[in-house]
């Protein structure tokens, strides 16, 4: 006899509260840095935001470690603003995407980088080097009051084993907060708990078996992991 489990709801912890953030999706905006379009070998001014998707449950808590993922021999990380969604819509006009909010936090978007190149180069998807298990690491979120202006300015960092990698200011996004909601919106119905990591800086790199990783995103907070042997 077969039995059904309901599954388990991955979720994300809040700052200073004991309930938990509910991950409903998680959403991801591809080559948002200019600098980082071009290392990726892009050009910055060519298109309007695209998304991809990872899992709900590849989130990590802060201060986890994490295997080092099969199939892969290049493992990059990526620093990025992470938020979430607390008020559901649809064709959510950019000035109106404050009140859709609940809080932000510090992301690291994990990335199996020689198997999404050799999907790209082939035109296929990027699931298999995006979409994997423990790829979503997410800091606590930092509520913030409903209708606040959108984060717009602020350092974001990413050092690994003490050496800084990536260095910015979520002021160099190509598209803001409001307009990644905005455009987003437009394609599918944003709900509660759904999860949008903003995109990344320039110089992502590999991480290796023993690496420390700290993220930060000033005034939301920071993010802390470890990466194990495989």
């Amino acid at each position: 006899m077969t039995y059904l489990f309901p599954p388990t709801i991955a979720s994300v912890a809040v700052g200073g509260a004991s309930e938990r953030f509910p991950v409903r999706r998680i959403f991801c905006v591809g080559r948002n840095y200019a600098a980082h379009a071009r290392e990726m070998g892009s050009d910055p001014n060519a298109e309007p935001p695209f998304f991809f998707t990872k899992p709900a449950d590849a989130v990590v808590a802060n201060g986890e470690t994490i295997p080092y993922p099969p199939n892969t021999a290049n493992l990059h990380h990526e620093i990025e603003l992470v938020v979430a969604i607390g008020v559901g819509g649809e064709t959510i006009a950019p000035t109106d995407a404050g009140g859709h909010i609940f809080g932000y936090g510090v992301g690291i978007d994990l990335t199996r980088r020689d198997l999404q190149l050799a999907a790209r180069d082939k035109g296929r998807p990027w699931d298999w080097g995006k979409a994997f298990d423990r790829s979503a690491p997410c800091s606590d979120l930092l509520p913030v009051a409903a209708g606040t202006a959108p984060l717009a300015a602020g350092r974001i960092t990413l050092a690994v084993n003490g050496t800084m990698r990536q260095s910015a200011d979520l002021s160099d996004m190509i598209w803001g907060v409001p307009d990644i909601i905005a455009a987003l919106s437009r394609s599918i119905a944003l709900r509660p708990g759904d999860l949008i990591y903003t995109g990344t800086p320039e110089n992502v790199g590999p991480l290796q078996p023993g690496d420390h990783v700290v993220g930060e995103v000033e005034g939301v907070g920071r993010i802390e992991l470890r990466i194990a042997a495989r």
